[in-house]
C-alpha cells in the first residue's frame, strides 16, 4: 500500500510508472514528475481509468476518500466518471473547477463509443492517453488555454507526427465541445490552435510496388523479420484481400463464413466500410471477399496464435490482451525491409489493381468491385449488384497465386 512518505519520495523516470495502493487505486508518476492518483475499474466489461487529482493538491487520504465514494457509485450500477466532480453545471463553482481534462475526455470518449467502431475507439483513446492525458490530462479543464494545448501538440510534431498532431487537436476540440454543451467551460481553446500547427505535406499517392517480383519480395522479406506473428499474418492477409487497413485491423471471426468449407468468404459489414452514413446501415452494402487458399491458411494460422481463438466477437489479428494490432504496426514492418519507402500498407490496393489490370484476364469492373469501389454509372451498378462471386473467387485466387505462389511456412 501507498504511504505519504512513498508518494513524496516518488521520482520521475524515463517512462511513466505506477505505485499501487489498494483495490485499483494507484499513484501515477509521469516522466515530467507530475504525480496523480488514479483508479482502475470496469464499465460494461471495459477497463476504465478515473483520475482524482494531482499531489500535493490532493492528499493520499483525500484520494482514498474520493475512491471510496466512486466505488459506492460503481457498486450501485452507476458510472463513477459521470459523478466525479460534477458540481453545478450552470455555475463556475468549485466542482466544475476541479474537473480534469482527462476526466472530461474519458466521458466524451464513452459518449462517442456508439458512433465508432471498436478499433477506431481504441485508436482515439490510445492517442489521447499517449499525447494528451499524460501531458496535460491532470489539469483542471478550465485551466487549459490555447498555449497549453499548443505545447502538447508541439511535442507530437516534434516526433515527426504532423498528421497525428492534427487529429489529436480535433479530438481535444471534441472534448471541449462536449464540455461546453454541459456548461462546464465557455470556449474551445483547441479551435484556434490548428493555424499554429505545422501544415502537413501535400498529399501524395500511397507508395506501392507495381512489379510482381517486388510484391513477392516484400512479403517474403517481412516473413523473415523478428516481429510479432500476428503483425506478419495481418500483413499477408492485407495483401491477399486488398481491403483497407482498418478493415483488416477490425476483422472479427464472426465475419468469416465457411472457413473450413468449399466457398470461404470474408463478409466485411457495411458499418465498417468507407461509405456514406446511410449506406453503412444497409447490410446490402457489405463487402464480400472470396478467400483464396492462401488467405484461408493465414486465418487458420491466426486462429492457432490467437488470444481468443474463434470467439465470434474476437478480433482475428489481435495483439496482447485481445486489442487490435497498432495502426502503424504493418507500416513499421515494411520500413525494416529493403523496400522501405517504396510501399505502405494501403499500397496493396494499387498493387492489386495495377497487376490484375495488366494481366488482361479480368474485366476492369470486376477488379473495381473487388476493391469495393462504388460504380459510377447504372450499368456498372447493375453489374455490381450481381456480386459476381464466382468470378471474384477466380480473381482473388489468381491474385494470391501471383504474389504468393510458393507454399510459405506461416
Amino acid at each position: 500500500m501507498l504511504t505519504n512518505a512513498a508518494v513524496k519520495a516518488a521520482r520521475p523516470r524515463a517512462a511513466a510508472y505506477k505505485i499501487a495502493d489498494e483495490r485499483g487505486l494507484h499513484l501515477f508518476v509521469a516522466p515530467n514528475g507530475r504525480r496523480s492518483f488514479r483508479w482502475r475499474f470496469r464499465v460494461d466489461g471495459r477497463e476504465q481509468l478515473l483520475t482524482f487529482g494531482t499531489w500535493p493538491e490532493i492528499s493520499l487520504a483525500d484520494a482514498r476518500a474520493q475512491c471510496d465514494a466512486a466505488r459506492e457509485v460503481h457498486a450501485r450500477g452507476g458510472d463513477p466518471r459521470a459523478n466525479m466532480h460534477r458540481g453545478d453545471a450552470n455555475t463556475h463553482g468549485h466542482g466544475a473547477e476541479c474537473m480534469t481534462l482527462e476526466a472530461i475526455g474519458r466521458r466524451w470518449h464513452a459518449h462517442m463509443l456508439p458512433r465508432w467502431t471498436p478499433v477506431h475507439a481504441g485508436d482515439v483513446l490510445a492517442s489521447l492517453e499517449r499525447d494528451v492525458f499524460l501531458a496535460i490530462g491532470a489539469m483542471p479543464i478550465r485551466a487549459i488555454t490555447a498555449p497549453v494545448v499548443l505545447t502538447a501538440l508541439r511535442s507530437v510534431e516534434g516526433r515527426g507526427r504532423l498528421e497525428t498532431a492534427r487529429r489529436v487537436r480535433q479530438r481535444i476540440s471534441g472534448i471541449f465541445a462536449f464540455a461546453m454543451s454541459e456548461g462546464l467551460v465557455d470556449s474551445d481553446p483547441a479551435a484556434i490552435v490548428g493555424r499554429a500547427l505545422v501544415p502537413p505535406p501535400p498529399k501524395r499517392n500511397h507508395a506501392a510496388l507495381l512489379e510482381v517480383d517486388d510484391a513477392r519480395g516484400l512479403l517474403a522479406a517481412a516473413e523473415l523479420l523478428d516481429a510479432a506473428p500476428m503483425i506478419k499474418l495481418a500483413s499477408r492477409y492485407l495483401a491477399l484481400t486488398s481491403v483497407r487497413l482498418a478493415g483488416v485491423r477490425g476483422a472479427t471471426w464472426a465475419e468469416i463464413e465457411d472457413l473450413d468449407g468449399a466457398v470461404p468468404i470474408w463478409r466485411v459489414p457495411a458499418a465498417r466500410m468507407k461509405l456514406a452514413a446511410a449506406k453503412k446501415r444497409d447490410p446490402k452494402n457489405d463487402h464480400v471477399v472470396p478467400l483464396a487458399r492462401q488467405a484461408v491458411a493465414v486465418l487458420r494460422a491466426a486462429g492457432e496464435n490467437g488470444y481468443d481463438t474463434r470467439s465470434p466477437d474476437a478480433l482475428i489479428f489481435a495483439g496482447p490482451g485481445g486489442a487490435a494490432i497498432g495502426e502503424a504496426a504493418i507500416g513499421e514492418l515494411y520500413k525494416r525491409t529493403s523496400f522501405a519507402g517504396r510501399h505502405v500498407p494501403h499500397g496493396w490496393r494499387a498493387t492489386f489493381s495495377t497487376l490484375m489490370n495488366e494481366a488482361g484476364k479480368f474485366d476492369r469492373l470486376l477488379i473495381e468491385r473487388a476493391l469495393a469501389h462504388a460504380p459510377k454509372d447504372k450499368v456498372a451498378a447493375a453489374y455490381d449488384r450481381s456480386q459476381q462471386l464466382l468470378q471474384l473467387r477466380t480473381l482473388f485466387q489468381e491474385w494470391a497465386d501471383t504474389i504468393d505462389p510458393a507454399a510459405i511456412d506461416l
